[in-house]
Parts: C-alpha cells; sequence; structure tokens
C-alpha cells in the first residue's frame, strides 16, 4: 500500500508541474528531504521519483513564459565557482570511478538548488517550501522524539537508509538544523493549535537528535539551542521549551548515554575519537601535496597508507571542513568557508534592515534562524561529516529569496512589487489563491 501511495502522490502531482514549475520543487523537497519511497519496502524503495521530478520540472520551466532569470548575489556566485571547483576536481581524483559516482548525486543537488533560485517568484512559494521541509524533516524528529521516550533512550535514532542522513550521527545534525525552521514557522503562525504542534516538534526533535547518541550531535544541539536563545524575539518562551527538552532527556537517558557523552572529555583514551584525528591529519596531508585535493571518496586504506600519521588506523573523517579540504584541496576549503562567511554577513543585512518593519519582520526572523541553522551545522559539522547535503546550500538560496523579496537585494524594486512583496500570506489550511491547485470546500 505504501508503494501505491507514494506512486499516486508523485504521478499526481506531476501534471500540476507543467504548469506551474514551482509545484516541481515543492514536489523534489518532499521527495529529497523526507525520501517517502524508502518508508516502502516494494517496487517504489529504488524507483528514480526524483529523477523524474526533476526531468518534468526542467521541462515545464524551460517551455513555460516564466521569465528565466538567475539571482545573481556573491553567494550565488562564489556556489557556482564551487561547484565547478568540485567538477574539476573530479578529473584529477585519486579513484576516479568512486568519485564519479559521487559527482553524479552533488551536481543533480546543485542543479535543483539553482533551479529553485530561477523557479520560486513569490513569497507565499516560498514559505510553502520551507513548511514542506520541515514537516519533511520533522516527520523524523517527531518520529524519532516519541521512539527515544518511549524506549528509555536504549536505542539510537537514525535516518533512512540510502540517505544522506541514513546514520545516528547525520541525522543528528539535520535536526539540529531543523529546530530553527520551525521556529520560524511558530514565530508567523497565529493559530493556536498550529503554534502547539510546532512548539511539540520542536521539543521531540531536539530530544531525538540527543537520542541519536551521537557526541558530535549533543554538541550540535548544545550550540544551536544557545544560538537560538539569543537570537529569539520572545526569549522566556524559548528558554521554556529549552529547559523541557533537557528536562525531558535529563529523565529519559539511560546512564548508558551519559558514559558515551563523557567520553568527549576523555578523546585521548576513544578509538574512534583517534580515528577521526587520524583521518583529519589525512585530508590536510592529502590538500598540502595536492592543490585539487584527492577528489570524492579518497578516504579509502591507500589514502591512509600514503598520507596518515597512523597508516593503518582508517577511519571515515567526519567533519565537513576536513571532508572538504581532503577531497577538494586548500581551494576547496576556502571557498566553502567564504560561502558560510557571505551567507551569514547577508543574513545579517537582512535583519539590520527589516527587523524594524513590521511588514518585513518575517525576512529578519528567517535570516536570524537561518543563522542559527548555520551555527547548529558548523558546530556539529566540526565532528560529522554532511559537507554535501542539500539543506545546507538550500537555506542559503533561501536566504537570498528572503533578500529579494523583502526589497533588501533592489533598493529600486517597483512600488507595486514591493508591496505585493510585504502583502500577509495564507497559511497551508487556508483555501489557496487562484494559482494554487484548487479551493477548499
Amino acid at each position: 500500500m505504501r508503494d501505491l501511495f507514494v506512486t499516486a502522490v508523485v504521478f499526481g502531482v506531476l501534471p500540476f508541474i507543467l504548469r506551474r514549475p514551482w509545484i516541481g520543487i515543492m514536489l523534489w523537497c518532499w521527495l529529497g528531504y523526507m525520501n517517502p519511497h524508502r518508508q516502502t519496502w516494494g517496487f517504489a524503495y529504488d524507483f528514480p521519483f526524483a529523477l523524474i521530478c526533476a526531468v518534468v520540472t526542467i521541462t515545464a520551466f524551460l517551455f513555460s513564459k516564466e521569465k528565466k532569470e538567475m539571482v545573481w548575489t556573491r553567494e550565488t556566485v562564489l556556489l557556482l565557482i564551487f561547484v565547478g571547483w568540485m567538477f574539476t576536481t573530479t578529473f584529477f581524483a585519486m579513484y576516479s570511478e568512486l568519485a564519479w559516482l559521487q559527482w553524479n548525486k552533488i551536481w543533480k543537488i546543485q542543479l535543483m538548488v539553482f533551479l529553485t533560485a530561477m523557479i520560486i517568484k513569490e513569497r507565499q512559494h516560498l514559505n510553502w517550501m520551507i513548511w514542506i521541509i520541515a514537516l519533511s524533516l520533522g516527520y523524523y524528529g517527531v518520529k524519532g522524539g516519541i521512539f527515544t521516550i518511549a524506549h528509555g533512550g536504549a536505542y539510537r535514532v537514525q535516518g533512512p537508509t540510502g540517505t544522506f542522513f541514513s546514520g545516528n550521527n547525520e541525522m543528528a545534525l539535520v535536526l539540529a538544523m531543523l529546530v530553527p525552521l520551525i521556529r520560524y514557522l511558530h514565530l508567523q503562525e497565529p493559530r493556536k493549535w498550529v503554534r502547539m504542534g510546532l512548539a511539540s516538534a520542536m521539543v521531540l526533535s531536539g530530544i531525538a537528535a540527543i537520542g541519536s547518541q551521537s557526541r558530535g550531535g549533543l554538541l550540535a544541539m548544545a550550540a544551536m539551542g544557545l544560538f537560538l536563545w539569543l537570537k529569539s524575539r520572545h526569549k522566556l518562551v524559548t528558554g521554556i521549551y529549552i529547559v523541557l527538552s533537557v528536562g525531558i532527556i535529563h529523565a529519559v537517558m539511560p546512564q548508558e548515554w551519559y558514559d558515551r557523552m563523557y567520553t568527549i572529555k576523555t578523546y585521548q583514551e576513544d578509538a574512534s575519537a583517534l580515528g577521526r584525528i587520524n583521518a583529519w591529519h589525512t585530508a590536510f596531508n592529502v590538500a598540502k601535496d595536492k592543490v585539487t585535493g584527492g577528489g570524492f571518496e579518497m578516504f579509502r586504506p591507500p589514502t591512509f597508507r600514503q598520507y596518515a600519521p597512523e597508516p593503518f588506523r582508517v577511519h571515515d573523517v567526519h567533519s565537513i571542513y576536513f571532508e572538504v579540504m581532503g577531497e577538494h584541496g586548500f581551494i576547496g576549503f576556502g571557498m566553502f568557508v567564504l560561502l558560510a562567511v557571505l551567507t551569514w554577513l547577508r543574513a545579517n543585512q537582512v535583519i539590520r534592515e527589516c527587523k524594524n518593519d513590521p511588514q518585513r519582520k518575517w525576512a529578519a526572523d528567517l535570516a536570524a534562524m537561518i543563522q542559527v541553522s548555520l551555527v547548529g551545522y558548523g558546530a556539529g559539522g566540526a565532528f560529522l561529516g554532511l559537507a554535501y547535503f542539500d539543506l545546507t546550500y538550500h537555506l542559503m538560496i533561501v536566504l537570498v529569496l528572503a533578500a529579494k523579496f523583502s526589497g533588501v537585494l533592489d533598493k529600486q524594486v517597483p512600488a507595486r512589487e514591493q508591496e505585493s512583496s510585504r502583502m500577509p500570506l495564507p497559511h497551508p489550511s487556508s483555501r489557496f489563491d487562484q494559482d494554487g491547485l484548487g479551493r477548499r470546500a
């Protein structure tokens, strides 16, 4: 039944994409973040739904009458250069066949990221996209939080098999990035019952991140939680949610979890931690030796035997920074870090120009919560490897679009267009507008 349901939803939506390409971005987000086909057990499990969605979306966009233009900013230009550099390093990869397989995934992700910037032309569509991302990943957060409470934290929370965040470490990092997005929706939502649901999702997602039993995830949640409180408009309410989450975690998690987290202080005695440090040295040595780095999938036994301080201690790198450094050299690492810096500065600009304008406060809230997500990603990413995950780059594009729709990018936005971008949004449960899929009865 699950196979038939997912297939029916996807193929049922495809005809609407032909008329409205932005619906394709929504479907892509659902498929990419929730991975509903990975919740099935039959033919749908490996069916190329995402590829079909992408082809239909691209075709619809090319043949549509919409204006084809890219939002070129310093962030999008640098991201394009970074993608080009990854393509270049793949030519010189140490493990060519494996590298090209990974590149085949990366360029498709980045293509859809850039298409998002080109196709999403209205603020309400951007808002729906954020809802879909939050609900898709929130499904695992809520499910994982309930699972952790029900089993007393005895088992690890993990993501769906065959995805970027299938492991417990990656799942924890994704949830740390998710909570601020839910908080943004919580700030914008006027309906009390929906706000209560979003608040519950935040708390359960935080519990699920801890329930992953990832030490890097704990650091990510700690950094994200602190910055979430600092950036929040309602610090008392946010503080209550944080305290509630900590209280539940303290009551639920077993002693084994505390023992595992304590090893953060005694990493010299932990084989996993020492393996990561050895992999970090390996990444640095490869980048020092090769301008283009080792290419995708370079963390293999032969690489360690040639570049590692301890040649036979082979371990996954588990760090976004050293992952990029080892695979794309110091040049790629510099672009990766600079991209984060420019995104942060853009968020500061949006917050500064919009926070005191009631009509544009939504943009300031979104920029602040994206900063919180990046803090969680940056802190947890130091010990977790998820350098090419869609959400990181999607958030950068979401920020650029928020800057565009709030008038920050262009001070000369026509008055009519600027007024349209500031209009209050309908919420997902309200009836669709004339450009939607229909009307509620």
